[in-house]
């Protein structure tokens, strides 16, 4: 998806949906495919993180003279930042093709999204090499820094880039040469492109991102999405078992009893510490098991059985006597 062709495919390939109950029965393929995909779960960081995006492509739509208002999306590992931040991504394309639709055989189609991921280690010329990428805009050895990003510049304001994705934020180090030089480019990007800019990155306010003049700019500029994990509870509501209805409502299984997961919110609060990246793996990964096997039903016996990523089982499963 770091190219338009890539990422024009999957903002115009339709998601998985959930099974219907007029819906004939899917083949057993079918179902291993569809929870090898399954369907992108709604949770309060993607909604916040959707309504944000919206409200500032509308605030930032006829701003001039300095960088437009943007986001950061941070959490720990497995919180489904990059879900949250493709999904937005997408919904941001598929509205303005439905808005402004191509005239039939035109061969300029419009570019409304872009998604760049930092390089490790990444220098400005090899990270403005990447928005060059993206667009297959020629780039050659001899070619400046300055050069590529003028023309970068050049071509996403012609397409009509209006959000710029950033993954893998958490890769810039500004303490460094490199790092500072690369976060400068970023700067000059978000003053030169009519575009939204939104950052993705592992737990960014503690890394250096934030420290320093640089730093300082980025935080007055920009507004934080926490995708931290979910809690069990939060006043009165229950999040995580809200999400979890969701992901077993989602489910294409013969035999599963409604109500079967929810039913046990703390035991996979406890197993995966409430990240949604940890949760939908674990039962995504039970789902294809009862198939495999034939038991059509995940229960806690077949949950306990999943091996889990290395971070949620060392750190949040409990240790077992022997």
């Amino acid at each position: 998806m770091t190219t338009w062709q890539g990422w024009h495919r999957f903002a115009t390939t339709d998601p998985p949906a959930p099974p219907r109950p007029d819906d004939p029965p899917r083949s057993t393929e079918e179902r291993l495919a569809y929870h090898s995909a399954f369907v992108t779960i709604r949770t309060p960081a993607l909604h916040a993180l959707a309504t944000q995006v919206r409200t500032l492509m509308v605030l930032g739509r006829h701003q001039q003279t300095t960088a437009r208002p943007s986001l950061i999306v941070t959490g720990p590992a497995a919180a489904g930042k990059t879900t949250a931040l493709l999904s937005v991504g997408r919904t941001c394309h598929l509205a303005h093709t439905r808005k402004h639709p191509e005239p039939p055989r035109s061969a300029h189609a419009a570019v409304p999204a872009a998604y760049v991921l930092v390089p490790p280690g990444a220098t400005a010329k090899a990270l403005v090499t990447e928005f060059a990428r993206y667009l297959g805009i020629p780039v050659t050895t001899r070619m400046t820094q300055a050069q590529i990003t003028d023309a970068v510049c050049h071509t996403y304001t012609t397409a009509g880039v209006q959000l710029v994705m950033i993954d893998e934020i958490h890769r810039l180090n500004p303490r460094t040469t490199t790092g500072a030089q690369t976060a400068d480019l970023i700067k000059d990007l978000t003053e030169r492109l009519p575009a939204t800019f939104v950052y993705a990155g592992i737990n960014v306010t503690d890394t250096p991102l934030f420290t320093g003049t640089r730093g300082a700019q980025l935080a007055g500029r920009a507004t934080l999405i926490d995708c931290g994990p979910l809690p069990a509870r939060h006043g009165t509501r229950q999040p995580f078992r809200d999400v979890i209805t969701d992901i077993e409502n989602a489910l294409d299984l013969q035999q599963h009893k409604p109500g079967t997961l929810p039913a046990h919110a703390p035991y996979l609060h406890q197993r995966t510490a409430g990240r949604i990246g940890s949760l939908t793996r674990l039962i995504r990964q039970a789902a294809v098991t009862a198939i495999c096997d034939g038991t059509e039903r995940i229960t806690k016996r077949s949950l306990d059985a999943v091996q889990l990523d290395h971070l949620a089982e060392t750190q949040h499963r409990p240790h077992r006597t022997r």
